[in-house]
């Protein structure tokens, strides 16, 4: 589960920057490329504290301590 959300992690990531690149080579409108990175930006805040801080599972642990 934990690397399911670190990819739509990502995902949502890129999905910020790549509008940016496709409006300034002039393949995307400004309102579209509003929107995108606000739908973009809302799941990369839902998505990212999900995963981020938690102690990975037992079976993921390659030794070590995460106290």
């Amino acid at each position: 589960m934990r690397i399911l959300l670190q990819v739509l992690s990502v995902i949502a990531l890129l999905s910020v920057i790549l509008p940016s690149i496709l409006f300034l080579a002039g393949q995307m409108d400004l309102d579209k490329t509003k929107l995108f990175m606000l739908i973009a930006t809302i799941v990369w805040f839902v998505v990212t504290p999900l995963w981020m801080g938690r102690v990975p599972d037992s079976s993921q642990q390659q030794g070590g301590s995460y106290e």
